[in-house]
């Protein structure tokens, strides 16, 4: 925020004082960025609804709350803030921000497959030069990352599928990328045209994510991504830029149910192979978090604090924003750990009854879910303190203060 001034002003004639004299001002100094503490709230939903939607599968989930679609908007709306500053810098700053945690992230994961003995240049897949080439994706997420789709064995530390689950969330660092240097130009479009740029995602979506127009490969995936979420993206744009304050209520509001009814409509005739998983249905994902994220936003608080009983998840709330990238990077594996875990206790000489395997068999997910919350705690001491070297702030160890 702009820092106020004070102006001095001299007549030139001394004159004589017929009262005290005033005080000096002191200097008013630079006001620091107040955070919106309804939007800090929402990106911690959407981290926990992540995780939990990874650990138990549980496909309303994707329904109940479109996480993607929250955490874009408001990566949309902090982006269009700072881009009152030169792009260029912002830009750079991002993706400052971003890659440091990637590159802790990738060194062990890229460890943990050479290890195993991991050739990508003998990929079936994307073997060869291109398959050496393609490793820079865990460099800077430009593209798809190469991993095997089976390493190991279900014996070991980790299962042989951990690779390709510890990959998946790669994808949404490299749509954030993209987003991230898109944000200029769209920015610039949307002042200009606000609502056609606006709904053109949704229209792409429709051309893309339907399978009307199919762009084989990656880039199909890449391109899919930034079409779904896309429109979220610029809904963060449009909230900050203060469009959606412009509507009245009930006219987004109702649009928007319209537009989700249509969603899990398209939903309902498409379903993959997980059901009504939004994930595996693009049209319905972006359609349904579209309008799930307008509502979210306008009826947005913004509260310098939270409120009432949710005061007691303040240092919660706060914890997860600071390590958001942790967080996200480290949750699939930390899930993987806690399989691992459990194993070790059939070993033990009191579960070695029927009784005792039955209750641990049918409580083991339960029991993986109390387990990834303290391995996540763990994660955050042990590699988050690495945001804070990115954003270029002195470390912190466990950052639940504001």
């Amino acid at each position: 925020m702009t820092p106020e001034h004070t102006r001095v002003r001299s007549s030139g004639v001394p004159r004589q004082r017929t009262t005290a004299p005033m005080t000096a001002p002191a200097p008013v100094a630079a006001e620091q960025p107040v955070r919106d503490r309804y939007l800090d709230l929402l990106r911690s939903i959407a981290l926990v609804r992540v995780i939990l939607y990874h650990l138990f599968g549980w496909a309303w989930l994707t329904v109940l709350f479109p996480s993607m679609g929250v955490m874009f908007a408001l990566a949309g709306s902090l982006m269009a803030r700072s881009l009152g500053r030169p792009a260029w810098g912002v830009i750079r700053g991002r993706v400052r921000r971003l890659l440091p945690p990637l590159w802790a992230f990738s060194a062990v994961v890229l460890t943990l497959l050479f290890a195993g003995g991991w050739d990508p240049s003998k990929d079936p897949d994307d073997g060869g030069a291109w398959g050496l080439l393609k490793l820079v994706n865990y460099v800077v997420p430009i593209g798809a990352p190469p991993f095997p789709w089976s390493i190991g064995s279900d014996s070991g530390l980790l299962e042989s599928s951990w690779a390709v689950q510890t990959a998946g969330p790669l994808w949404y660092l490299r749509a954030y990328l993209w987003f991230v240097l898109a944000s200029p130009l769209l920015l610039w479009a949307f002042r200009r045209a606000p609502w056609p740029t606006l709904l053109a995602p949704l229209g792409l979506t429709a051309v893309v994510g339907t399978g009307l127009v199919t762009i084989p490969g990656e880039t199909g995936n890449a391109v899919t991504d930034f079409a779904v979420y896309g429109g979220c993206w610029v809904l963060g744009l449009a909230h900050h830029e203060g469009l959606l304050a412009q509507v009245p209520r009930y006219v987004s509001v109702s649009c928007s149910t319209l537009l989700m009814a249509f969603g899990l409509w398209w939903a309902s005739g498409h379903q993959g192979p997980e059901g009504w998983a939004l994930n595996d249905i693009p049209l319905a994902q972006a359609t349904w978090s579209f309008g799930f994220v307008v509502i979210l936003l306008q009826y947005s608080p913004s509260w310098r604090e939270l409120p009432g009983r949710l005061a007691k998840w303040d240092k919660l709330v706060t914890l997860s924003n600071n390590r958001a990238v942790t967080i996200y990077l480290w949750h699939n594996m930390l899930i993987m750990s806690t399989v691992w875990i459990l194993d070790r206790l059939y070993e033990l000489p009191f579960l070695r009854s029927e009784g005792a395997t039955a209750a641990l068999d049918s409580t083991y997910t339960i029991w993986m879910f109390f387990l990834v919350w303290p391995l996540t705690g763990l994660a955050i001491l042990g590699v988050g303190w690495i945001e804070d070297l990115a954003a270029r702030r002195g470390p912190r160890l466990w950052p639940n203060s504001q």
